[in-house]
Order: structure tokens, then sequence, then C-alpha cells
């Protein structure tokens, strides 16, 4: 493997241009060109950055001649989710409802320029991320590129198809209620959801309130390691905190130690049965887990409801976003189905949910008493095929789409109410010939535990790092 090839690491990149031996302009220059290949078909990107990339990636090939540090992302193609804002261009959301380009980078962003990394361009999503599907009336579908008649996921979905076919060695994604885990599930990749308030939004002081986190979609435990180190910490403006932990990548170096893993197959939400398909990847995983030696078990998790907690964060999130665009006329029809249903939470409404979701956190913090992780399928279902927001000229309403996420997020959104760090984790492929994925769950503060045990498991099990056909 050689730093221009499609299945190049984010480590890999940075340190072959920081020695030299390939520049960041030639390290561009082979993405741009997969990105002009395949991207037509997939629709992972919403705008290519073509010329402010190539500045970029000259700054750092100048930094570099002039023997300076490049940073420890140096020359690294990265695309970021239409949700965060890029200087120079629009923060859609997804959607129509913004025209004006931004003037600034959000921190994250900036930090990762700091880095060395060169923005390739922006990924899309469903309006406002509010399903996780990744299709839009203004951006079409995205599609996912181990099949191309199957979603990718969402609501990172962009990120994620780029990622997976070979575009960008890594992208950035939020989960909101699984956006990270559900596309990283659908395209093979390894996806942590972070601890509530590990990286920032900042200038916003909050994504969906208490809901919604930020983080990459990665090909392996180290990349997705590597770029939360660049990227995670706070900011002043932001309205809740996370604890200090220590460097990911030493996490993700260090073996985890003997621990106790419980699984279960018990989804949060009722009436969602799992696909036998993704059951016997959890099995599987579970044995292999066995077999490294860690003490596994089936547990009842004893899950809380989330509901309460969930839906008026939901809605407040959707409708926070909605108050903000320039064009709210433009909104696509559901979404602005979905903000006049949610006009019930007023903010005394939505103050409550928060507090609720301290409740919920301790109930769903029990099951780490009597082990250290929890294992599950990441999704209850088998990646869906495109066209979920189909129904004529009018498209679905809320309710229908909300029946469709069900399967998807049944085992995800509970740790986004909790706070908690999971992980979505390859597992191999399918008899459908599409990826399997299993979930891991850690404590509150759990990333290093997650990242390391997360590492043992690509050793143990190697993981396809691209969509066969990429």
């Amino acid at each position: 493997m050689n730093a221009l090839a499609p299945d190049a690491g984010v480590s890999q990149i940075a340190a072959a241009v920081s020695a030299g031996e390939v520049s960041a302009s030639e390290v561009l220059e082979a993405s741009l060109q997969r990105v002009e290949q395949r991207d037509a078909h997939l629709n992972a990107f919403t705008v290519v950055l073509r010329e402010q990339a190539r500045a970029e990636a000259a700054a750092v090939d100048a930094a570099i001649a002039a023997g300076l540090e490049p940073g420890p992302l140096a020359g690294v193609p990265i695309a970021i989710k239409e949700e965060l804002a890029v200087a120079g261009t629009v923060t859609t959301f997804g959607g129509r409802g913004n025209s004006t380009p931004s003037d600034h980078d959000s921190l994250l962003v900036a930090r990762l320029r700091a880095a060395g990394a060169v923005i390739v361009g922006k990924t899309a999503m469903p309006e406002f991320g509010a399903w996780p599907f990744t299709e839009s009336r203004a951006h079409g579908i995205t599609r996912n590129p181990w099949a191309d008649d199957r979603t990718p996921g969402g609501s990172s979905g962009g990120t994620a198809a780029a990622v997976a076919a070979g575009l960008v060695p890594i992208g950035i994604g939020g989960d909101g209620g699984g956006s990270i885990r559900i596309p990283s599930a659908c395209c093979g990749l390894f996806g942590l959801k972070p601890q509530r308030a590990r990286v920032t939004g900042a200038p916003a002081p909050h994504l969906w309130w208490k809901l919604g986190t930020i983080g990459p979609l990665a090909r392996s435990v180290r990349d997705s390691a590597l770029v939360y180190d660049v990227i995670r910490g706070g900011a002043p403006s932001d309205l809740f905190a996370a604890g200090e932990v220590g460097s990911f990548v030493e996490a993700a170096e260090r073996e985890p130690g003997r621990l106790r893993v419980g699984w279960t197959l018990k989804p949060v939400t009722p009436g969602v049965r799992p696909d036998p398909i993704d059951v016997e990847a959890v099995h599987a995983t579970a044995r292999l887990l066995a077999d490294l030696g860690h003490d596994v078990r089936e547990i009842d998790p004893a899950y809380p409801d989330p509901t309460a907690a969930f839906v008026p964060q939901f809605f407040a999130g959707i409708r926070s976003e909605a108050d903000e665009v320039e064009h709210f006329d433009r909104l696509e029809r559901t979404t602005r189905q979905t903000y006049r249903l949610g006009s019930w939470v007023t903010p005394r409404v939505r103050d409550w949910a928060l507090r609720r979701t301290e409740d919920v956190a301790r109930a769903a913090n029990r099951v780490f008493d009597d082990v250290d992780v929890l294992l599950t399928p990441t999704l209850a279902t088998r990646p869906p095929r495109v066209g979920q927001l189909d129904g004529g000229l009018l498209g679905v309403n809320t309710a229908t789409m909300a029946l469709r996420a069900a399967p998807m997020i049944a085992y995800a959104a509970l740790w986004n109410v909790a706070g908690n760090p999971a992980a979505a984790i390859p597992a191999g492929v399918g008899v459908d010939g599409l990826p399997l994925s299993v979930q891991l769950v850690g404590p509150t503060g759990g990333e290093p535990l997650l990242l390391s045990l997360s590492a043992q498991i690509e050793a143990a099990r190697p993981w396809t790092r691209l969509a066969p056909s990429a």
C-alpha cells in the first residue's frame, strides 16, 4: 500500500507527506481524481473545493520545504458533513434553506486545518440530519458503494460513502441518534460516537441539545483515534462538557486487558426484531471475544425507555436549526411538517426533557455495574434500498419516516440520550454481500476502553478497508 492508493490510511499519508516521500498536492490530486471518477454516481459530495484544497495542499508542501512541522494530519484529504461551517461555503444542513456562504470555519474545521488536513469538500445529509437515509430534494439520493441500490445510511451517509469508496481516507460526521454508527455499519466502516460534548460544535453551543455529537467515520481504529486527538476538546460557548481522558491514539495502541463483555440482542425500540444476519454477527463477535480471553456472557441490559427524553430534543433540535435558516419556505415538505408537529416542545418542555435525560443516563449506565462493555447489533435491519423519501410529488410524511427509521436506530439512539460513547465495528460481510457490523458501548468517558478493544478486534479479524467496487 502506498500513500496514493485508495485504501491508504490517515497515519500512513501523514507520515509519507511529512517525510517528503510524497507531496500533499500529489495526495490531493489522487483524491480529486477518484472523486471525478466515482462521485457522479455515488453523490457523496454536495460541493468539491478543488481550488481551495489545492491551495491548502500547496501550503502544507511549502511548510515542509521550509522545515516547519506540518502537523499530525499533514496532507490528509478529509470530507466535512454539510452541517458544519466551512469558510466560503453555504452551511446547507442538507437542504436549500440557506444561501449565503459562511465567513468562518467551525472550530472543528479550524483544528483540522491547523493539523495539516486538506478540506476536499462537504458531504450530503438528509435535511437537518433528521433521518437515517441520505436523501433530499436538494441533493438527491446518495448511494452505498457496496451496492448502489442501497442506502449508505444517515445522516452522515455522504461522508460514509466517500470514505468507503476511497474518495477520501476519512471524513467528519455527526451523531444525534446513530448518525455516525448507522452509516458506518451500512458501509463497512469504523465509527465511534464519542462521549457527549467530547468534540465541540462551536460556534454552535449545542447539536440537538444533549443528543448530538461530532466525529470521524474511518477505515481503521487508529485513523479514528488520530483524528479524534486533533479535534476533541470543548469551547467556552459549549452548553455541555465532558471529563478529561488521555490520548486516543495511545489507547488504540494498548491491549485492553481481560474485560467483562455482556452481549444482548434485545433492542431498545419495542416491536423491532433484528435481522438473522445481524444476529449471527453478534454471536460470531461474542465467540471471538471469548477466544481473545474476555469474560463474555449474555445479559439483559434492562434498558430504560428514552422516548420522553429523546423526542422533545429531536423536535427542539429540528426547530432550532430551522429557525436559523435564511429561507424557511425552501425547506422540504417533510421538514416543515416535522417543525409543525414539534410546536408543543416549548422551552419548558425541552428543559424537562433535558432533566429527564439524566434519569435515563443513570438507568442505562447500571449495566456497567456488572460488565465493562456492552455488545449489541448496530442495526436491526440490513441496509435498506434507496428511495426512502420517495412518495410521489409530495413525498412522505413524518410518521412514515419515523416508522422506516425505527429498525435503523433501535440499538443506537438510547446512547445519545445517555451520552455514552458507542462504536460501530465492522464484522465481515453478510451472505447478502453487504457489510456486517456490531456495536460496542462503553461507560461514561469510556472511549479509550472502546478504542483498545476495537483495535484488538481489528487485529484479530481484519476487515475490508474499501467497498469491493472502489
